[in-house]
């Protein structure tokens, strides 16, 4: 798994000649890219949501392609659209943004549900059916979304459907002073996104996607990952808890954490370290439990601290 751990730290080194001070969040993005999930980032204004979408973009030999979202988009501005050709007397088919391989979501939540549900097929199938006729999305495709959690005024919630196709919520935060001085005089002359370049190729990407698949689990880290899900489903803070889907997003991600740390099997401690990104947008809060302001990252913490790993040994006191 050497060559998997290179091509993450080639990745994950020059997004962070861009987004500084936030390695842990660079590195789930980097996981997420290798087991080909898409990523919601979620923060308020100015932290570098979409900079970090742009500069994963820049790090890949990738086709790049921006949807700003609005209210009065429709579901062809994303998916493209069907357009009679006078002279051959034929429709024409003029793809929309959406049929790149790294797309990004600008705020997400600001299109309506209607235009939302355009991606929900290209994000799951990988293609996007167009007047009957479906077209393939080219290898590797991955979503970046960003949405502003702060802001609900003109905004559309994203439904359970979608969010539960997205692999990872991720969030980066302020930066410490210190990192917000270096971020300065990054910045003096040029953006430094506008200095990247690409790093690793679109075959590397896909040979190292491939890769991880071949990441071995036990028998009992996978049924420490189902029991995990499980319990989502019977917390009584919980009115709907993860979905299968969420089993495998953590499945593959513990698979390619696994790899980027150069190894070839899974521990519980891959599991653990990504539970809160891979499930707690899936869960939907119970009314009562909303009311007390219950966050789903702390029932995702309280469901790992009440269920045993495997293999671990209680210590005699």
């Amino acid at each position: 798994m050497e060559e998997v751990q290179a091509i993450a730290q080639r990745i994950a080194e020059n997004v962070e000649k861009v987004i500084v001070g936030k390695h842990a969040t660079v590195q789930l993005t980097v996981i997420a890219l290798l087991c080909e999930g898409h990523i919601l980032i979620e923060d308020v204004p100015g932290t570098g949501k979409t900079m970090l979408a742009k500069s994963v973009a820049k790090s890949l030999g990738c086709t790049f392609r921006r949807i700003q979202f609005t209210p009065d988009m429709l579901p062809s501005d994303v998916t493209g659209v069907s357009v009679f050709n006078q002279k051959t007397r034929e429709f024409e088919f003029r793809p929309g943004p959406v049929l790149a391989q790294i797309v990004l979501t600008d705020e997400i939540n600001r299109a309506t549900p209607k235009t939302q549900s355009a991606l929900l097929e290209a994000m799951e199938e990988r293609q996007v059916t167009v007047d009957g006729v479906t077209y393939p999305m080219e290898k590797p495709f991955l979503v970046l979304a960003t949405q502003n959690p702060i802001e609900y005024e003109g905004t559309f919630p994203l439904p359970e459907a979608q969010l539960d196709r997205f692999m990872m919520r991720i969030n980066l935060g302020y930066p410490s002073s210190e990192d917000e001085v270096i971020m300065l005089d990054r910045q003096q002359h040029s953006h430094p996104v506008n200095r990247l370049e690409q790093v690793v190729t679109a075959e590397e990407l896909v040979e190292a996607q491939r890769r991880i698949r071949e990441v071995h689990l036990n028998d009992l880290v996978k049924e420490y990952i189902v029991k995990l899900v499980y319990a989502t489903r019977k917390h009584p803070d919980v009115y709907l808890g993860a979905s299968p889907r969420g089993s495998i997003a953590l499945y593959r991600t513990a698979q390619a954490r696994a790899a980027v740390l150069a190894r070839d099997y899974v521990i519980p401690d891959d599991v653990k370290a990504l539970a809160i990104e891979t499930l707690a947008h899936r869960l939907i809060i119970s009314p009562s439990a909303r009311i007390k302001n219950v966050d789903p990252r702390a029932v995702i913490q309280e469901v790992l601290d009440s269920t045993p790993v495997p293999g671990a040994r209680v210590r005699a006191r």
